[in-house]
C-alpha cells in the first residue's frame, strides 16, 4: 500500500476526535437510462415527439406536450380527429382556444369553429375573430332578413346527390323519424323538377316547397297514381321545409349564399350563438353547414384543415346528421382535414338514439381528452372510451386546466398552459362570474395564476413565439 498523504492523516484523526469514528469514503451513485426508467415508471413513457403545437406539460415526468394530428399521423396516429369531454368550468373552452390560436402560427394551417355559446348577443370565438380582423358568419333567425348571412342547402357547388341527402337529413331530423318512402319520392321529384327547370339563379328551399304543394302531373303519372296522393306524400316534408322558408328558422337557408364568404381565410368562424341550443334547429344548422362545407370549402391542396365543432353531441346524437359527418371523417385522411368534436358527457352521444352512428365517430378519433367528470361519469367513459384503470381513477381528481390525453393508446396526465399574450383571448366567459359558478371561476382563475407563476410557462411562451424562426411558420 503507498504511503498515505500526511494531510489525509491528520484530517481524518481530527474527524476521528471529534465524532468518535473515521468517515466512510462511498463510491458516487452510476445509474444506467434503462434502470432509471424501471425504477421511475410514469417517465418512462415515450412522448410524442418535439414538432406541433405546444399543450403544456406532462404532470408526472414534468417534461413539455406537444400535439399535431398532422404530425402523428401515420404511425403514431392512425387517424387526424379528437374528441374533448368534460364538464364546464375545467378548462375545455381555454384549450381549444389557445390550440387554434398556435396551429395558426402555421402558414399551411386553416380552421373553422362553429361557435355554440357566448353571451351578449356574439358568439364566445367573437374576440379572437376581432383580435385577427375576422368577421365571424353570424346565422340569426332574429335578424333583419335583408341583414342575414344565408348558405343554400341548394347551392349549385353542392353536388345533386348531397343537396338530396341534405334535404332528407333535415326533414328526418325534424320529423324525429326516417323519412318514409312515398315522402322520399316526393321529395326526389321536387327536387329533380327544381332543379332542371331553375335558371339564371340558385334554386332554393322556397322552390322545393311550392313543387311539393302543387306536384307536376307527370310525377303521378311515373308512379301510375293520382296527384292528390302525390301531394299528400309530399305534405310532411313542405311543412317541415316551410319552417326554414317562413317559419322560426327563416332568414339563413332561404335564398342564395350570401356573396362575400371569404373562405381562404385562416380562421372561419360560424357564430350559432342565437339558436336554442336545444331545440332542433341546432342538429338542422349544423347539418346544413356541415354539408356546405364539405362541398366549398375543403379542398384537394396542400392546405391541413381543422373543423372544430362545439356542443358536437347534436351531430353526434343525431342518426341523419351523424351519417352526414361520417363520410366527412373519412375523407379527412384524403384532404387533410382534422375534426375536433367538443362534447360535455360521452353519456349525450352513447345512450342516445344513434348509438351506432356515435360509436363509429368515436372510433375515428383516435385522440381522446378527458376533463374533471363524476366518478360515475368518468368509469363509463373509461369502458367506452378504453382507458386504463389508473387514468379512470384519476379523472374525478382532475383540477381546472388538468386533463387525460389518450393519443392511440399513449396516455398521459397533461397541464394545459396559457401564455400571458393568450390569457387575455382565452379567458373571456363572463358567465362564469355569475353566482352559480363563482366557485368555478375562482378555481380556474386560481389555476391560471398558478401556471403564470410556473417557470415552466416561460419556456413555453418563447417556444410559441419562435414557431417562425425553428419550424418556419408564420
Amino acid at each position: 500500500m503507498p504511503p498515505r498523504d500526511p494531510l489525509s492523516l491528520i484530517t481524518e484523526a481530527f474527524t476521528s476526535l471529534l465524532f468518535g469514528r473515521t468517515e466512510t469514503t462511498r463510491l458516487p451513485v452510476r445509474t444506467s437510462t434503462g434502470q432509471a426508467q424501471a425504477v421511475y415508471l410514469p417517465t418512462a413513457a415515450p412522448g410524442l415527439g418535439d414538432s406541433g403545437v405546444i399543450i403544456g406539460r406532462e404532470v408526472y415526468s414534468g417534461k413539455g406536450y406537444i400535439y399535431d394530428p398532422f404530425q402523428l399521423y401515420g404511425q403514431q396516429l392512425p387517424a387526424p380527429h379528437w374528441l374533448v369531454l368534460g364538464e364546464s368550468g375545467n378548462g375545455k373552452s381555454a384549450l381549444e382556444k389557445t390550440y387554434v390560436l398556435r396551429q395558426l402560427r402555421f402558414r399551411d394551417r386553416q380552421i373553422v369553429v362553429l361557435d355554440a355559446q357566448g353571451e351578449d348577443g356574439v358568439g364566445e370565438w367573437n374576440l379572437i375573430a376581432q383580435e385577427l380582423g375576422i368577421t365571424p358568419i353570424r346565422l340569426d333567425p332574429t335578424a333583419t332578413l335583408d341583414g342575414n348571412v344565408r348558405l343554400n342547402p341548394l347551392d349549385p357547388a353542392i353536388t345533386t346527390t348531397g343537396q338530396l341527402a341534405l334535404l332528407r337529413t333535415i326533414i328526418e331530423v325534424a320529423l324525429g323519424r326516417p323519412l318514409d318512402e312515398r315522402s322520399g319520392f316526393a321529395l326526389k321529384v321536387a327536387h329533380a323538377y327544381v332543379n332542371q327547370t331553375t335558371v339564371d339563379r340558385q334554386p332554393i328551399l322556397g322552390d322545393i316547397v311550392d313543387r311539393l304543394r302543387h306536384p307536376m302531373p307527370e310525377s303521378a303519372d311515373a308512379m301510375n297514381v293520382d296527384l292528390e296522393d302525390v301531394r299528400a306524400w309530399g305534405l310532411d316534408v313542405a311543412l317541415v321545409l316551410d319552417r326554414l322558408v317562413d317559419g322560426d328558422l327563416r332568414g339563413m337557408f332561404d335564398g342564395p349564399t350570401t356573396v362575400g364568404i371569404d373562405l381562404d381565410a385562416p380562421l372561419i368562424v360560424f357564430d350559432l350563438s342565437h339558436i336554442d341550443r336545444n331545440s332542433i334547429a341546432m342538429p338542422i344548422l349544423m347539418a346544413i353547414v356541415g354539408v356546405w362545407l364539405e362541398h366549398t370549402w375543403i379542398r384537394p391542396d396542400r392546405r391541413k384543415r381543422i373543423f372544430l365543432v362545439e356542443e358536437a353531441w347534436h351531430i353526434i346524437n343525431s342518426p341523419s346528421v351523424a351519417q352526414l359527418f361520417q363520410r366527412l371523417l373519412k375523407f379527412g385522411r384524403r384532404l387533410g382535414l382534422s375534426f375536433v368534436a367538443v362534447v360535455h358527457h360521452l353519456s349525450d352521444v352513447v345512450d342516445g338514439a344513434a348509438a351506432k352512428e356515435a360509436a363509429a365517430i368515436l372510433k375515428m378519433a383516435s385522440t381522446r381528452t378527458v376533463y374533471a367528470q363524476k366518478s360515475d361519469e368518468a368509469r363509463a367513459t373509461g369502458q367506452v372510451l378504453g382507458l386504463p384503470r389508473w387514468a379512470v381513477e384519476i379523472i374525478p381528481t382532475l383540477t381546472p386546466g388538468m386533463a387525460v390525453w389518450d393519443v392511440n393508446g399513449n396516455v398521459q396526465v397533461v397541464k394545459h398552459l396559457v401564455t400571458e399574450a393568450e390569457r387575455p383571448l382565452v379567458f373571456t366567459d363572463r358567465a362564469m362570474t355569475e353566482s352559480a359558478s363563482r366557485a368555478a371561476a375562482a378555481a380556474l382563475a386560481e389555476e391560471a395564476l398558478a401556471a403564470s407563476e410556473d417557470p415552466f410557462e416561460a419556456e413555453t411562451e418563447a417556444r410559441v413565439m419562435s414557431f417562425e424562426k425553428r419550424q418556419g411558420v408564420g
